[in-house]
């Protein structure tokens, strides 16, 4: 259900981003650089407590339901104060207007915190798939529905609320639980607190993450900062559809094996060689043919999000398993260090991005590439080590299967592509370069990495049995 609503989104967005222009997404990228960090401080990280505290009591749980309804009326009211000065800062009085409607998904988000996290405590992730899958088939049907009614910007707004409301509904008929007053705050006190240093983490994280489109969208405009979103949402598809699709799960089998060192260490080592068996040649893959890619898709007045979508895609590919990291420092209880780290790191990035816009986009993309693993990922893999009793070495030798046999794959493409004929479409070097790298990274798999791979396939079919 999940990956049939995934490859239907991608789909979709290919399809919208013919129907709209890259004014309208960034109009919409410079409400959400707001939006996103609101979203992370009215969750407040209640629903990560209410998964990671076992002692909870039923009526401490209600009162935590309360709590988040009372944040996510609290961050409307806020949104619609904060709107006007939001669109002034970026010159651009749309932006007014998506970021007040937009505001109306703290609600249904604040209805869904207590719900997802008991489905998530109860290990039904069948049913949190469902509701997952459920919200995406819906959002994009609507977001295409409004595209071809010519909603412009408007469809990449309403699409994500009618999803999100849908889903809403779903998650409480599944795992329904009574929301209470929060009165009696001390009984909830303690756990509030945990709540807050999981969420100052969060906004640090959003504040570093998101940091590049804000120097984009102020110092170069919303034309280019168009490009770069349009190049960082196809560049996070392996992000977003495969690390995300097992971040859902993997919080609370970390809290479950928090004080089992050898456990920790086996779920790592798994879980990052199995990411990195699918991110990788995807990111990578995706970052080699990325010229070819946008003009066959969507045309030449998508060649400003080349550049962006080069380097992203670059950088995704360390992405998409570093998220791993953070999850396990939270889960083993020292989520005050996790905190420090994060901030460290928005003291880093944002700085790195607005030197870097001054090559334009790409530039500002580089510094996802250098600055990332030089400077922010150490902080995270040296505190993971330590906590799982891990070394270096192995961490690094659960990547080199997918790496070793991504680096022979990207030599296969340079090749292809130095020697393709120049009369050749697009389409055609897109074709062949997709399908000879495909064909070499399963080639060298296979040829290199046999009874790893089938060591990795045979645990994977008995976790599904």
């Amino acid at each position: 259900m999940r990956w049939a609503a995934q490859a239907l989104s991608w789909a979709s967005t290919l399809i919208v981003a013919h129907l709209l222009s890259p004014t309208d997404y960034g109009l919409v990228a410079m409400a959400l650089v707001y939006l996103g960090l609101a979203q992370l401080v009215n969750e407040f990280g209640l629903g990560t407590v209410i998964v990671m505290r076992r002692d909870l009591t039923e009526s401490q749980i209600a009162r935590l339901g309360g709590f988040s309804v009372l944040l996510g009326l609290g961050f409307v009211g806020l949104s619609a104060v904060l709107a006007g000065p939001v669109a002034r800062f970026f010159g651009e009085p749309a932006v007014r207007w998506l970021v007040v409607v937009s505001s109306l998904t703290f609600i249904t988000g604040a209805l869904q915190v207590v719900p997802r996290a008991l489905l998530a405590k109860d290990l039904n992730f069948r049913r949190l798939a469902w509701v997952d899958g459920a919200e995406a088939l819906l959002t994009t049907g609507a977001t295409l529905t409004l595209a071809v009614l010519g909603f412009r910007y408007w469809a990449l707004v309403l699409g994500p609320l009618v999803g999100r409301t849908a889903s809403t509904g779903l998650a409480n008929a599944w795992r329904p639980h009574r929301i209470a007053s929060p009165h009696n705050f001390a009984t909830i006190a303690g756990a509030v607190t945990f709540g807050w240093q999981v969420v100052v983490a969060r906004i640090a994280w959003y504040l570093y993450s998101n940091a590049d489109f804000a120097v984009i969208g102020r110092v170069l405009g919303k034309l280019p900062l168009g490009g770069y979103t349009f190049g960082w949402q196809i560049s996070s598809i392996p992000i977003e559809r495969v690390t995300g699709l097992v971040m859902n799960v993997t919080g609370p089998v970390f809290a479950a094996v928090q004080h089992d060192r050898k456990a920790l260490q086996r779920y790592l080592a798994n879980l990052t060689e199995g990411l990195a068996f699918l991110t990788f040649p995807a990111a990578i893959g995706l970052s080699l043919v990325a010229d070819f890619f946008v003009l066959t898709l969507l045309g030449d007045r998508w060649q400003p999000a080349i550049a962006p979508l080069r380097f992203l895609a670059l950088s995704a590919a360390l992405r998409s398993i570093t998220p791993l990291l953070p999850q396990v420092i939270v889960s083993t209880g020292h989520a005050k260090r996790n905190m420090q780290f994060t901030i460290a790191a928005t003291l880093i990035m944002p700085v790195l991005f607005y030197f870097g816009s001054r090559w334009g986009t790409a530039g500002v993309a580089i510094a996802w590439v250098i600055g990332y693993p030089a400077l922010v990922l150490p902080m995270f893999l040296w505190q993971v080590l330590r906590i799982t009793g891990m070394t270096l070495h192995e961490y690094v030798q659960a990547l080199s299967p997918a790496a070793s046999a991504t680096l022979a794959m990207a030599v296969v493409v340079l090749v292809i592509r130095a020697v393709s004929p120049a009369t050749w479409s697009p389409g055609m070097h897109l074709a062949t370069q997709a399908l000879t790298g495909a064909a070499t990274y399963g080639a060298m798999l296979y040829g290199l990495h046999r009874q790893r791979v089938r060591e990795f396939w045979a645990l994977l079919r008995t976790l599904r049995s």
